[in-house]
């Protein structure tokens, strides 16, 4: 029982030292803020993009305008030649 009875004294001689230690600590209204600083310097210019993907094929045109009608042809030289085509043959 000797030593606990010591042990509580030199507990608390402890705790009260560990106490003393500490900073103390002042909560001040911040001053007014001081001029701007002078402009930073400009930044390198950045990476170029990749292609875009190509795109789709467009719609097919309209049909164009019928011609005009052509000239009407000039009369032959007097002799008319007329093919027809061969008889046909009668099956054996």
């Amino acid at each position: 029982m000797k030593h606990r009875s010591a042990l509580i004294p030199a507990l608390l001689a402890v705790l009260l030292l560990g106490a003393c230690d500490k900073p103390t600590v002042v909560n001040a209204a911040p001053g007014p803020a001081g001029p701007a600083g002078p402009t930073g310097a400009t930044g390198d210019t950045g990476s170029t993009g990749n292609t875009g993907t190509p795109g789709s094929t467009g719609a097919t045109g309209a049909s164009g305008s019928t011609g005009n009608t052509g000239a009407t042809g000039q009369p032959g030289s007097g002799t008319t030649v007329i093919v027809t085509p061969p008889a046909a043959s009668s099956p054996n």
